[in-house]
């Protein structure tokens, strides 16, 4: 396992796991909304550095309900891997979903769903005993249902060999090096609506620091690298 090489776009792909409301109703680790911001958040940084995604959901019609709108507004056209079984491991459509994309090197799993002491426990451990991955789970786009739950769950992965990581740390790793200007300017705009105080910082440096217009801060960019004098 190769736990000491940071994320990169290249050698990454992600899983939401029954982002549904009906899981959702259940979560008492994180305030809910906080969560489905942090979720969000999460599956826009994986569209701005094209991170592979796989969406999958358990009992829609019978249980569960539609995945969150605004994160099937992220990926508009990606297959929602229905299965039946708690364990998404289980399900074969899955399973192939990662191989496909751990065959181009991908192999480092990053992980947000509900409840983290069941659905995100059991696929973890399960792809963990049964291939070379490397699971990184996002604990503040994930919940469980208490405190309890959630922090013995992870606990309980942790010990198993699971990387536990924030969704805003995911992005960064991503971003890596701010002269990174392809993804500078969508980096900074998905700080700026989801990352709370940061991006609250960010708007702060705007218009304080750099001369943005007050009215105009939250759609201006910043060069990324300072000229030399």
């Amino acid at each position: 396992m190769s736990y000491t090489e940071v994320l990169t776009p290249q050698n990454s792909q992600l899983i939401f796991i029954d982002h549904q409301p009906q899981m959702a109703f259940g979560v008492q680790s994180i305030d809910r909304q906080v969560l489905k911001n942090n979720t969000v958040g999460l599956a826009k940084a994986a569209k701005i550095f094209n991170v592979p995604t796989t969406i999958t959901t358990v009992e829609t019609k019978s249980f569960s309900g539609h995945t969150y709108p605004e994160l099937l507004a992220v990926f508009p056209e990606a297959p929602l891997l229905e299965r039946t079984s708690m364990n998404s491991w289980d399900d074969q459509k899955v399973r192939d979903a990662l191989a496909r994309n751990a065959a181009e090197g991908r192999k480092k799993v990053v992980v947000s769903g509900l409840w983290t002491e069941v659905c995100n426990t059991t696929f973890a451990l399960s792809c963990l005993h049964d291939t070379d991955y490397e699971i990184y789970m996002v604990a503040d786009a994930s919940g469980g249902t208490s405190m309890d739950a959630h922090k013995y769950s992870m606990d309980r992965m942790v010990q198993a060999g699971v990387v536990p990581v924030t969704w805003q740390q995911v992005l960064l790793e991503w971003q890596r090096d701010w002269a990174h200007r392809d993804s500078y300017d969508a980096v900074m705009a998905l700080v700026k609506e989801h990352s709370g105080a940061y991006g609250m910082g960010v708007d702060y440096a705007y218009t304080m620091v750099h001369g943005a217009p007050e009215r105009e801060a939250h759609g201006a960019t910043l060069d990324p690298v300072p000229a030399k004098a």
